[in-house]
């Protein structure tokens, strides 16, 4: 684990192309990584009773589409963090569009499983910051993982770094709009279930 964590940090790259390569038994599985930080994360947030969304939900009239709208935007807010898996399959999914001939849809979802466990280390260092510092910095953890997605792509691919750079922006800024819309999808036909 501490050998991942560190080429993570260190040289992402060659991690992910070690990895992809075969070269496996040094370093922890990609799928085992994301879940063991997501659990990280939930067991942190529980003990220091940290709420990511503070009094974010709201009440409306009595419209009942409103209503049914309203309560899948407070189930996904108060679940978002259960909801992660949508985004490394959203990341997975983009990484193939955009880099189509350079590895498969498998290779680029374990690529994902990685950065999206490494984005889950960033909350969680932000949700300390957050909790006992300065309330005001929630989105530092998304900007953190913005530069940091690049740099592991520019460090993964080598070559053609101007070109990698603008895809992972793109790719990133899709990727976190599809994850949000797709998340709210969910939520909200886990409300409509449930009223039925």
């Amino acid at each position: 684990m501490f050998n991942t964590l560190r080429l993570l940090v260190k040289d992402p790259g060659k991690l992910l192309r070690e990895y992809l390569e075969g070269k496996r038994k040094r370093y922890y599985k990609p799928v085992a990584f994301f879940i063991l930080m997501t659990v990280i994360y939930l067991v942190t947030r529980a003990v220091i009773n940290y709420d990511p969304f503070g009094n974010t939900t709201i009440q409306v009239d009595d419209n009942t589409q409103s209503q049914l709208l309203t309560q899948a935007r407070n189930f996904m807010l108060l679940n978002i963090d259960k909801l992660l898996f949508v985004f490394v399959f959203t990341m997975g999914l983009l990484l193939k569009l955009f880099f189509y001939k350079k590895r498969s849809l498998a290779e680029f979802i374990a690529i994902s499983f990685y950065l999206i466990g490494i984005y889950t280390v960033l909350t969680t260092l932000n949700m300390f910051y957050i909790h006992y510092v300065n309330p005001n910095f929630q989105f530092l953890a998304m900007l953190a993982m913005l530069v940091y997605f690049c740099y592991a792509l520019v460090s993964f691919f080598q070559k053609g770094k101007i070109i990698v750079l603008i895809k992972s922006l793109f790719i990133f800024v899709v990727g976190f709009i599809s994850y949000g819309m797709i998340g709210f999808a969910i939520s909200f036909c886990i409300i409509y279930l449930k009223q039925m």
